[in-house]
């Protein structure tokens, strides 16, 4: 922000220059600390380089041989791979950081292409450093483009795919990570095509 210079430092050639009205200097001090709390809103998975700021974990990890991972195609990104139930294993995930959300999102809306097969949109928070993950099903029909609405008080608090009963209500503040699995027992290859998420706040 601009120095404010007091009276007595003022001379001639200090006066000759442009001086920023307070009130606009407030003004955009306020706009710029509106914007930058505002927080995420949107995550375009079109985007070339959305990809890389993606991580996967999969079962290997507890000696399954299942792979997966995101992938951009030229157009959006896939989370695909191939699940297998060997080794106890069974599942692929992905994962990003995600910061600054609003803390009146309460909704979040999903545009993807599926492959019939059902997947989990999940989120991990950590509050008073304990770290919770949150998860919430949906179902894609194959080949079809389609939008689905997820409301944050409906995710369930789990642990190693148990759920936890007593886990504080999901609260977009404390969301610090968010992403995708399958764990749907069906040893096949899969894909999903991420195409946005926005965060929103319910009318």
């Amino acid at each position: 922000m601009e120095k404010i210079m007091h009276e007595s430092g003022f001379t001639t050639s200090s006066l000759r220059k442009p001086i920023t009205p307070l009130w606009l200097t407030l003004s955009l001090s306020l706009l710029w600390s509106e914007t930058s709390t505002a927080g995420i809103e949107m995550i375009d998975f079109t985007q070339a380089s959305e990809h890389q700021k993606w991580s996967a974990i999969n079962d290997n990890v507890m000696g399954g041989i299942s792979t997966g991972g995101l992938i951009y195609d030229g157009k959006q990104s896939l989370f695909k791979g191939d699940l297998s139930l060997e080794n106890n294993g069974g599942f692929s995930s992905i994962n990003r950081s995600l910061e600054s959300l609003n803390p009146t999102v309460n909704n979040v809306e999903l545009s993807f292409v599926g492959d019939g097969r059902t997947y989990q949109l999940r989120f991990t928070t950590w509050n008073d450093s304990y770290r919770t993950n949150y998860k919430h099903s949906f179902e894609t029909i194959q080949g079809e483009q389609l939008k689905k609405v997820f409301r944050l008080e409906d995710f369930q608090a789990v642990f190693r795919g148990r759920l936890l009963n007593n886990a504080p209500e999901l609260k977009a503040q404390d969301i610090k990570q968010f992403g995708f699995l399958i764990a749907d027992k069906q040893p096949l290859p899969f894909e999903l095509k991420l195409l946005q998420i926005q965060f929103k706040a319910s009318e």
